[in-house]
């Protein structure tokens, strides 16, 4: 994915996506996404595979056609029939919509690790095969190489298209996308180098990608992360599939998809770094089946909201020197009752690291406004939290979204290192480190805006009462208007027979 995530950064995963964008027409967001969604994957490694073929035809040794070739370098092996070549030729064709699924099948039976995974719903009659066709041409014609990498591009153009189709599928996009500037924020805060990465809830896996992304900025080895994820949505389950392969990424998401709370297919793992976005508050979350469950170290969480079920299981997978960052809905930092007294014990256990308060209208699928958490088994400043409020970072990039640019969540990840590192964070109004005697003395309520107080506002050298004067007479002027105005409706009401 490109390191800008300001989605007016974008320039050519964009033309694709508009490209693709004329085969919507009836067809339901929700479906269409996997629409095309699995035309740009199967592009993707149809040009993978085409790029390795031709080195081996140029060496001349005649094993263009052997499998273990491509496997061997973690490319995915295409027959001949669902090589892009062969597609583009039929897209003109009333038979397209059935010879890409034949496509997927041939290539899901000569790739184990893409088994039940690809889209296969090509065929079926709502689908328009000329528009169908057109997409295919037009993807066929767009000049991905003139542009860099092709494989590049398309990787990048799946993940915006994800970005997409949270946005035209709004509150029901929560459950496959995390906004690209909160997964950089935790990622950037986290500095996931190495290790083994855990998201318990991965949606369609923007929290591995872009962990992978920062490894690559920084110059480190993709290969040093391991990673381990779980999805209970079928269908987004094999978005995230999908989304690392085409980011060349292995991964174990667990043998399908399963629900985390009942299923842990990752049960003895212990991660060096958890990055999640748990669905907010929950209610029917089986916590009530789950009661004396091994994981519910500091209390049993209600019955009635998942929120603190959700932390005690990150908290139950960390390494010892393990690190978590998570996106909770801000009704978690001040909750009473049984929420608060679990957040009281392990505030008191020392695991609360950060927390911070994010800007409204980050996501499509909810206005609730929400905050990161920053949990560390092995804290450096001990007995100590930092709070930030950037609730007043980022801007609006559309009427109803906002987005962090590069230097806001620079801003926050730096603010976050340099508590880390024992430098002087305080900042009225944006950043304050409490002890845990300050915490107790609130109640055990993580709220920033109750340790950072309000912003100072700069005094601008002019003197009170000059000021008074000229709002008194900015004043004086507006209701001499006003009554200017009042007396022309009157006059113009009574011009037609009606008086005030």
């Amino acid at each position: 994915m490109s390191n800008n995530i300001n989605s007016a950064d974008l320039g050519f995963e964009n033309e694709i996506f508009a490209a693709a964008d004329k085969l919507r027409g009836n067809i339901d967001a929700a479906e269409y996404k996997h629409v095309v969604l699995g035309l740009i994957f199967l592009k993707y490694i149809s040009d993978s595979f085409e790029e390795k073929y031709n080195e081996l035809v140029e060496e001349g040794s005649g094993f263009e056609e052997d499998r273990d070739e491509y496997i061997a370098e973690n490319i995915f092996f295409v027959p001949e029939k669902a090589r892009w070549d062969y597609i583009a030729k039929q897209a003109t064709t009333p038979e397209i919509g059935k010879i890409i699924d034949e496509a997927m099948i041939i290539i899901e039976e000569e790739n184990e690790r893409l088994k039940g995974i690809l889209p296969k719903n090509y065929a079926r009659p709502e689908l328009d095969k000329r528009r169908l066709g057109e997409v295919v041409d037009l993807f066929n014609n767009l000049k991905l190489k003139e542009q860099g990498n092709s494989k590049d591009i398309l990787g990048r153009t799946y993940e915006y298209a994800i970005a997409q189709f949270a946005e035209l599928e709004g509150k029901r996009a929560g459950e496959f996308y995390t906004p690209s500037s909160i997964v950089r924020t935790l990622v950037e805060i986290l500095e996931p180098y190495e290790g083994r990465v855990y998201d318990p809830c991965c949606g369609a896996g923007g929290m591995f990608v872009q962990s992978a992304n920062f490894v690559e900025r920084h110059k480190g080895r993709v290969d040093n992360l391991s990673i381990f994820g779980q999805e209970s949505n079928p269908n987004t389950w094999k978005l995230a599939q999908m989304n690392l392969a085409i980011h060349g990424l292995e991964g174990n998401l667990g043998q399908g998809a399963a629900d985390t709370f009942f299923n842990d297919q990752h049960k003895n793992l212990k991660a060096d770094f958890i990055l999640a976005n748990p669905p907010f508050n929950i209610k029917d979350w089986g916590g009530d089946k789950l009661t004396d469950d091994a994981r519910w170290k500091y209390g049993t969480p209600p019955e009635g909201n998942a929120n603190f079920a959700w932390i005690q299981h990150m908290i139950s997978h960390l390494s010892p020197n393990g690190k978590i960052g998570l996106v909770l809905a801000n009704g978690s930092l001040s909750a009473g009752g049984d929420e608060g007294k679990i957040r009281e014990t392990i505030i008191k256990d020392d695991l609360i690291e950060a927390i911070i308060s994010m800007p409204d209208k980050l996501f499509y699928s909810t206005g609730i406004p929400i905050s990161l958490w920053i949990i560390n088994k092995n804290k450096s400043q001990k007995g100590k939290t930092l709070f930030i409020d950037a609730r007043n970072l980022g801007k609006m990039v559309t009427r109803a979204h906002r987005e962090l640019s590069n230097e806001d969540i620079i801003l926050i990840a730096d603010t976050y290192r340099d508590f880390v590192n024992g430098k002087e964070v305080d900042q009225q109004g944006f950043t304050n480190v409490s002890d845990i005697k300050e915490i107790e003395a609130n109640n055990f309520v993580l709220t920033p805006g109750r340790y950072v107080g309000l912003e100072e506002l700069e005094y601008d050298g002019i003197p009170f009462e000059e000021k008074m004067e000229d709002l008194t007479s900015e004043l004086s002027e507006l209701l001499n208007e006003s009554h200017r105005l009042e007396k022309e409706i009157r006059e113009q009401l009574g011009g037609i027979g009606f008086e005030l």
